[in-house]
């Protein structure tokens, strides 16, 4: 099965508080938030994987 991860963005004027990324089984397996934008405010550093 395809990896998820849930991300929130950290940028003080940004409503997003969660959002879960599901993957196809073509992106590489070290794709990680720092590849990655704010759906919500475009912000390229804002972005924090959720541990659970």
């Amino acid at each position: 099965m395809p990896a998820t991860m849930e991300v929130e963005c950290t940028a003080d004027d940004c409503e997003l508080d969660m959002a879960e990324l599901h993957y196809t089984y073509d992106v590489p397996d070290d794709v990680s938030t720092a590849d990655l934008r704010c759906p919500y405010c475009g912000s390229e550093t804002s972005l924090e994987e959720i541990e659970l």
